[in-house]
């Protein structure tokens, strides 16, 4: 019956979002990621979660280096073939899917040439998250970057200044 309500009441207050976290996730999320990266390094994670028609709720989260201890060892984000395993294990595991990954960039969120060229998820409709200043709260987001692959190194940008609606990260999530 809860459950209901608010699935109606976000239906309502944020009809037009397509990526949702709640306002807790979202802060620790935030938090996490300051703290991996020390202000210094890139540092990022996977979404996990379920897709509800356009929508896609974000329910767990699962850091880079859970998967690939080295994953920051360059000073940016790099997963090697095995974290990838790992993570498609822990998704049949949990009855979870990928709906976004998330990094951090030392200033604005952008996308890279690197990023362009090689997205986490190299599946059509992956969202990704590039988190600005390396995740140091507050954030400000239109300074961060939301992009949709489309396939083929292509990329739609949803970014907050382009698209305000694309992420909801309040209560109702």
């Amino acid at each position: 019956m809860i459950s209901s309500i608010i699935a109606t009441i976000r239906a309502w207050w944020a009809p037009e979002h397509r990526l949702c976290c709640s306002s807790h996730r979202w802060r620790g999320l935030v938090a996490e990621l300051d703290r991996r990266g020390q202000r210094r390094h890139e540092a990022g994670a996977f979404l996990l979660g379920a897709t509800h028609g356009a929508r896609r709720e974000v329910e767990q989260i699962v850091f880079y280096d859970e998967l690939d201890p080295r994953a920051y060892a360059t000073g940016v984000c790099v997963l090697h073939a095995d974290a990838f395993a790992k993570l498609w294990a822990i998704c049949r595991e949990r009855g979870l899917s990928v709906v976004a990954d998330v990094h951090t960039h030392p200033g604005a969120g952008f996308q890279s040439d690197s990023d362009r060229t090689n997205p986490m998820v190299a599946r059509q409709g992956h969202i990704a998250l590039i988190v600005p200043d390396f995740a140091r709260w507050p954030i400000n987001p239109k300074r961060m970057g939301i992009y949709e692959y489309r396939g083929d190194h292509a990329w739609l940008d949803h970014s907050p200044a382009r698209a305000p609606h694309f992420l909801y990260t309040g209560f109702w999530s």
